[in-house]
């Protein structure tokens, strides 16, 4: 199934695509939206029922916005350097164990949202990345196999950084990625049964129309089953928390010189078989 969410920001309906190109209106099966209750509670599963089962509304979104494809997550888990290309680019080893680091939960917004170039900064960077949303508790999960029983879905995540404020302003990571719009997500979760070959999905990025980023999952150094055993190790994840995986080679930060974005340039950005996303750069203010 294609899980997403029509509205305006904070009024959104959770919604289904079909393989026929439909759109459901499913707020009477999910009537806690596509949050943590609706996963935890067996929600994904209502829900494929009731599509089979029974007739729902059908839904017309003609000119109506996109928003992410769950509610607020409660974690937005980041993994660093975990393509080989994009650790090449970035001049750093290959990492012995993943580089885990954190974003603010509120910098999710939906993939059309424009995102803002945040006051002070100069260097904002894009980097496109196959987006994790967990649908159980996982806590010191036992193999890979476990790992892939606790994931709702996939999606399309823009990590946006602002790099002077990551690399430039000391401190941890997190300053340069939590940034008001920095998490674009979707259009869609895409739950499992309908996602090829995770290790051979095709994600690429344009700016301007100009293809910076264009990579494969299979050049992941730490594939998706490691990466959620790996966190439930350290941490509880919990239904609706979404983990960003890791961007190919192409960021800014890579060119020499290094090329950020500007006031009006356009980001469209894909991961095969999720959905594509476009977002406008749009200057912050107070």
């Amino acid at each position: 199934m294609k899980l997403l969410r029509i509205g305006r920001a904070g009024a959104e309906r959770p919604a289904v695509l079909t393989d026929e190109g439909t759109l459901h209106d499913v707020s009477a099966v999910a009537t806690d939206d596509f949050g943590p209750r609706f996963l935890a509670g067996g929600g994904i599963e209502r829900l494929a029922d009731a599509l089979a089962t029974r007739e729902l509304p059908a839904m017309d979104a003609a000119g109506q916005r996109i928003g992410a494809p769950i509610t607020r997550p409660g974690k937005v888990i980041c993994i660093g350097l975990n393509y080989a290309d994009h650790a090449a680019e970035s001049g750093m080893a290959l990492p012995q164990e993943p580089v885990v680091f954190f974003k603010a939960s509120n910098t999710v917004v939906g993939p059309n949202d424009d995102v803002l170039l945040p006051i002070g900064g100069e260097k904002t960077d894009w980097e496109v990345e196959l987006g994790v949303v967990i649908g159980s508790q996982a806590r010191y999960l036992e193999d890979e196999t476990a790992a892939r029983a606790v994931i709702a879905g996939y999606c399309v995540s823009n990590d946006v950084s602002e790099r002077a404020f990551q690399l430039e302003r000391g401190g941890q990571w997190v300053k340069g990625k939590s940034c008001e719009t920095f998490n674009p997500l979707g259009p869609w979760l895409v739950t499992p049964d309908e996602v090829g070959d995770l290790d051979s999905l095709g994600l690429w990025l344009d700016v301007n129309g100009e293809r910076v980023q264009d990579g494969t999952t299979k050049n992941m150094v730490f594939d998706v089953p490691h990466l959620v055993w790996y966190l439930s190790q350290f941490m509880v994840l919990e239904p609706g928390d979404l983990i960003n995986t890791g961007t190919p080679a192409g960021v800014g930060l890579g060119f020499d010189p290094p090329r950020y974005l500007q006031e009006g340039d356009v980001m469209e950005l894909s991961v095969e078989g999720l959905g594509t996303q476009r977002q406008i750069c749009r200057r912050a203010a107070r």
